[in-house]
């Protein structure tokens, strides 16, 4: 499997390429980055064979089976459907797109070519959350609400490694969307009631740098969602999962009792680590002919959800 990382120096560009070289039969062939010296040198110190400053220039080679897109937010929608239509698998970073209409011009894409399309949705993927919903599905666990705190310090326009970014970052479309997505797949449903609250915007990113969203699914489970870019103290995502059989506390890859007792998740899956296991089955899909898990048609729900709650700010 050859593929093109594209965004590939960016903070999770990195992670995909150190994802890869983990995984069997898959050669990186390509990277793609706007600055020329910067992904010359990238390409150069990973031993990559061909690196381009276009997605078009990356897309048009014999070379390259299916794409990762790790590009800024606004890009992903038009980068994924000119991935398939150059007739690549593509991977997209989350989310897949920035507004229902884009996303629903990515399923179409996806429909039509019969590619593998995938959302990156890593927390169906983080081991944590896999074993609960292995519990979920094996009727141990029923989930009765989920707590989720999702807070960074964010108060100038920089990226996950502490760089200016030349894109602004949103709340509700990138870092929500994780929630909403895994509160529906934990469930098996669809939001019947949906809330959301914006804070004031910054001045400069015009970006809400607060918010509040609540939940609830047809059979009476909630989700309550804190987020906020005005956090001064340890940063990510932190799940509270309240069921019918025991708490959890689940924090990217690892996971707790309602104690702060870890859980062995041993077995869970192959690797520890979510962006390795969302890759894994990418290719795996790919191989396999079939459609995998955060597939883009999968993920429709949740943009439908996000959707709903950015016309309730209005």
């Amino acid at each position: 499997m050859r593929i093109c990382v594209a965004g590939a120096y960016g903070a999770f560009g990195l992670k995909h390429l150190d994802a890869l070289a983990n995984i069997d039969g898959v050669e990186v062939t390509s990277v793609m980055g706007p600055t020329k010296e910067k992904i010359e040198a990238l390409a150069a110190e990973r031993g990559i064979g061909h690196a381009g400053t276009t997605l078009e220039e990356c897309i048009s080679r014999d070379d390259v089976d299916a794409v990762i897109l790790s590009t800024p937010t606004q890009m992903h929608a038009d980068q994924a459907v000119a991935c398939m239509e150059a007739g690549k698998h593509v991977l997209v970073e989350i989310p897949m797109a920035d507004t229902l209409e884009d996303s629903i011009r990515v399923v179409e894409k996806q429909k039509e070519t019969g590619l593998v399309a995938m959302a990156g949705q890593v927390r169906r993927f983080n081991p944590s959350h896999q074993w609960i919903h292995d519990k979920i599905v094996a009727g141990e666990l029923k989930v009765q609400q989920m707590d989720v705190q999702t807070y960074f310090f964010r108060r100038s326009n920089k990226n996950a490694k502490g760089e200016p970014r030349s894109w602004t970052d949103h709340l509700l479309w990138h870092h929500a969307c994780h929630t909403v997505d895994l509160f529906q797949y934990q469930t098996g449903e669809t939001a019947s009631e949906v809330f959301g609250l914006e804070g004031p915007h910054h001045p400069e990113l015009g970006i809400a740098m607060d918010m509040t969203i609540g939940m609830k699914v047809p059979s009476g489970a909630l989700c309550t969602l804190s987020l906020s870019f005005n956090n001064d103290g340890p940063f990510g995502t932190f799940f509270r999962y309240i069921c019918d059989n025991g708490t959890y506390i689940a924090r990217y890859d690892d996971l707790f009792d309602g104690n702060e007792n870890p859980i062995d998740l041993s077995g869970v899956a192959v690797s520890n680590n979510g962006i390795e296991l969302i890759d894994r089955e990418f290719i795996s899909a790919i191989r396999e002919g079939r459609e995998p898990n955060a597939s883009v048609a999968q993920v429709l729900p949740a943009m439908e959800t996000l959707d709903r709650i950015e016309r309730g700010f209005k």
